[in-house]
């Protein structure tokens, strides 16, 4: 009998996402269509569904083995730091909270019914629930979790609802029937707010609405300064979702495609032609624009759930990226097939993660060629050229720089990691979250010394962590040399707007005269230069 309740309730899920899907707020394309499809693949995941399976025939109900797969699930996302990944959890709670309702016989718009215009104010909610609500009174939504890349946002978004979230402990401070104002672009919210700060917000409004079409105006502009210097601007990206940003902010490429999100949902190790049809989609999204393809970083704070591992004091210095995979060379080469798969006729871009020493870059090499030999002895069309590089986040590498750059066609710095090696600081640790800045001088001096040695070498080189994103690093990055950078689709348009305000050789002078400054940060003389000669931040 229980097993039966389930299978009912499954079954009744997979057609509500159907309907949903097929919903008239949503027909039409865009990014949202491949986050319900992403969200269509979790609802139909085998293996979700036989560890629930596997739960009823232990003796449970068919609400507590949903619950039980639930909690598991939590436990092993929440132990995930990168928030893009650790975010994909609301989907599964989502599924999971409907899949329990539908199990007890409640099939109802469970939702309070909207009777006027109205901001939502929940922990999280999935893509699913936020279709319970009247769309024309739904003016907005705060979550005390969610950011920028959750599904809800992205599917928020193409409704035009606006979303702020990361408001923590916003629940025990609101009451249903207040009056609020939530400004997402300065990740704000005002409860109660007076008549002054309405006032104030109606006129930012006005002047948001012509700084969003300057950037839609600048979208087709190059990235160059006011004195002719060119900057490449690539987006990061993890999913198929990301993918229609490419259009939408007209960055010329993919310089971070995170494959390992496949690996962290799959129960079992996916297999290669799976793995092909997520590469192909991304290379066929771009065209003609590049995409690199970062190989697993898996491991340390991302586990999946096919490789056991022991707990570890210092998962970020464990075991985990490129060290799993020369461990495992398996798990490799069937990616690496699969990339090659992926790109008959066309350029791939392979790129190696948590690379500590050439030794270690050279057996990648090594595992890479095997797979191309194995290409050509079965007689398949492979990529037109392979290039192959690596990320710089390991500092022990930038000491054999002169050797490695003889060894790759392209170097990407990961400044997430990097930092926290070089300041030998924890960024998950809140106490250390503002101890070091990134505009410190010797963080400048390093990266300096990075780029000027590609430079040399002609490699090109990009920044792909999240300090490239912000204007204010990105102009610093500008003026040591730093000519491309990949960051995240929201930050393209205001970064492009800053270098497009920015003398360089201005900016270069002031730069050089700064980056031996004995001061823990030169960012606020970076704003006072940026202020004093009218540059966009």
């Amino acid at each position: 009998l229980e097993m039966v309740r389930l299978e009912e309730a499954i079954a009744e899920v997979r057609l509500q996402l159907e309907q949903l899907i097929e919903h008239p707020d949503l027909a039409h394309g865009g990014e949202h269509r491949e986050v319900l499809e992403t969200y269509r693949m979790f609802a139909y995941d085998e293996g979700w569904q036989e560890k629930m399976r596997d739960a009823v025939l232990s003796g449970l109900t068919a609400e507590a083995a949903v619950d039980r797969v639930q909690q598991e699930n939590r436990a092993r996302m929440y132990k995930i730091r990168d928030p893009y990944l650790r975010e994909r959890i609301a989907d599964f709670e989502d599924l999971a909270t409907r899949l329990i309702r539908i199990i007890q016989g409640d099939k109802s718009d469970y939702r309070t019914k909207l009777t006027e215009d109205a901001i939502l104010v929940a922990r999280t909610i999935g893509p699913a629930e936020l279709m319970d609500y009247d769309r024309t009174l739904l003016k907005g939504i705060v979550l005390e979790e969610g950011s920028a890349t959750s599904h809800v946002t992205i599917i928020a978004r193409a409704m035009g609802i606006p979303v702020l979230g990361r408001v923590q402990g916003l629940l025990t401070h609101v009451e249903p029937g207040e009056w609020v104002i939530i400004d997402t672009g300065n990740e704000h919210i005002y409860i109660r707010p007076a008549d002054d700060v309405i006032d104030s917000y109606k006129a930012t409004l006005e002047l948001q609405e012509k700084l969003f079409a300057e950037y839609a105006a600048e979208r087709d502009l190059p990235a160059e300064t006011t004195d002719g210097h060119q900057v490449t601007l690539f987006m990061n990206a993890g999913l198929l979702v990301d993918l229609p940003s490419l259009d939408t902010t007209g960055a010329e490429g993919i310089g971070l495609f995170r494959t390992e999100f496949q690996f962290m949902v799959s129960p079992a190790l996916p297999k290669v032609d799976e793995q092909t049809k997520i590469y192909k989609a991304a290379l066929d999204a771009a065209g003609d624009r590049p995409v690199v393809f970062r190989t697993l970083d898996i491991g340390g704070d991302k586990p999946v759930p096919f490789l056991p591992r022991d707990e570890e004091e210092n998962p970020a210095m464990g075991w985990r990226a490129i060290r799993i995979a020369l461990d495992r060379p398996a798990l490799l080469r069937y990616q690496l097939r699969a990339l090659l798969y992926a790109a008959p006729g066309k350029t791939l871009y392979v790129m190696f993660p948590m690379i500590a020493e050439v030794a270690e870059l050279r057996r990648c090499k090594a595992i890479l060629q095997k797979e191309i030999d194995r290409l050509d002895k079965y007689g398949k069309q492979g990529p037109k050229e392979v290039k192959v590089g690596c990320m710089l986040e390991v500092p022990s590498l930038s000491w054999q720089l002169d050797i490695l750059l003889k060894e790759i066609d392209f170097l990407s710095i990961g400044t997430n990691d990097l930092m926290q090696f070089f300041f030998a600081c924890d960024r998950g640790n809140p106490r250390l979250a503002n101890r070091y800045d990134l505009l410190a001088p010797p963080v400048l001096a390093f990266l300096h010394m990075v780029i000027r040695a590609c430079d040399n070498a002609g490699v090109p080189v990009t920044l792909c962590g999240e300090m490239g994103g912000r204007p204010i690093e990105a102009m610093a990055l500008v003026a040591l040399g730093l000519r491309r950078i990949s960051i995240s689709p929201t930050s393209v348009g205001p970064v492009k707007r800053m270098i497009r305000s920015v003398n360089l050789k201005q900016l270069r002078e002031f730069m050089l005269s700064n980056i031996t400054s004995p001061e823990h940060s030169i960012r606020d003389s970076l704003v006072n230069f940026a202020r004093d000669h009218s540059i966009k931040l």
